[in-house]
């Protein structure tokens, strides 16, 4: 059994490092991409210059969560942590993430070995409990960079009407703020009121794209600017961006819908041998018994395993087209 678990704990940091490096070495392209259309490409000695700056919008309270504090001090987690906390809409300090994933850590440890009386199987129960707090925070910033993804088009083509009824731009960005919903009525509110403090609506809009690490926020971002430096119908420019997008939402619809077929085989075959294993766990236990007590069997269960999550990697890889 202990056999098992070390196997699976090396397939686990394997898997997790290549998910990893492979989706730094994805994003790296995009993100250049993005920084020089939001213009927001700098020197590293610049970011380091800027990396102990307060932020203005937010202070950390010190007094709570010090030994999360350090820790987040000594791997330089504020700044990253933060920009991923404010993505998914949440007022929590770094601090106060990583105290959340220690308490998980630690509850789940004792729990683990209060019921299996193992402290290498309780120690992998608590380092996977201890990310349920990060992947909670993920899921909520993903819904809601799609839902402002799906209110976006909607807001450009108001600040298009209203620059044509007369107002100045600034001024329909804090529009948007009575006239649309959350998420994307709070981020635009504190754009303008940001601008509206004596901030340039340059480097307000740059850190809208910043806030919001979405591809179509930079090639508005980069339109705004390009228009302001050259001149020109941003009305105009801002319509034909709002169907730009419109049509490649229609495109991603029709790409999901052709690999539905593709996404449900793929969870069908993956949830086979798990259903086979449990049915023959009841029916026959003496069969299912040698892949734990037999040093061969547990070798077999591991490489099944292993295989079995390759194999689903790949086939969501294929199924996953990305527009």
């Amino acid at each position: 059994m202990s056999f098992v678990v070390v196997i699976i704990g090396i397939w686990a940091a394997a898997m997790l490092a290549w998910f990893m490096i492979s989706k730094y070495v994805k994003s790296s392209d995009l993100d250049r991409i993005k920084n020089r259309l939001s213009g927001t490409n700098k020197s590293k000695k610049k970011k380091r210059g800027k990396a102990g700056e307060a932020s203005v919008m937010q202070q950390e309270d010190a007094t709570k969560n010090r030994m999360a504090q350090k820790i987040v001090d000594r791997f330089q987690l504020g700044p990253k942590v933060g920009v991923f906390l404010e993505q998914a809409g949440m007022k929590w300090a770094p601090a106060r993430l990583v105290h959340t994933c220690i308490l998980c850590f630690a509850a789940a440890f004792i729990l683990g070995w209060m019921l299996t009386s193992s402290a290498l199987l309780a120690t992998g129960v608590a380092v996977v409990a201890s990310g349920a707090p990060v992947l909670w925070i993920w899921r909520k910033r993903k819904a809601r960079l799609h839902r402002f993804e799906e209110l976006f088009p909607d807001a450009l083509e108001f600040v298009s009407r209203s620059m044509r009824a007369g107002h100045a731009f600034s001024v329909s960005l804090e529009m948007i703020h009575r006239e649309f919903q959350e998420p994307i009525a709070g981020e635009f509110r504190r754009t303008f009121e940001e601008h509206n403090l004596g901030l340039p609506i340059e480097i307000a809009l740059q850190k809208l794209a910043k806030r919001v690490p979405s591809l179509d926020v930079h090639f508005f971002v980069s339109a705004v600017l390009l228009q302001k430096r050259t001149g020109g119908n941003l009305a105009e420019i801002l319509d034909k961006l709002a169907y730009v997008i419109r049509e490649r939402f229609k495109l991603r619809g029709r790409i999901r819908a052709v690999s539905a077929h593709g996404r449900m085989t793929a969870a069908a075959l993956s949830a086979i041998p798990a259903a086979v294993a449990v049915l023959m766990f009841y029916t026959n236990p003496d069969y299912v018994k040698f892949f734990f007590k037999d040093d061969t069997g547990n070798i077999m269960l591991g490489a099944a395993v292993f295989l079995q999550l390759v194999g689903y990697l790949i086939m969501k890889k294929i199924v996953n087209i990305e527009v």
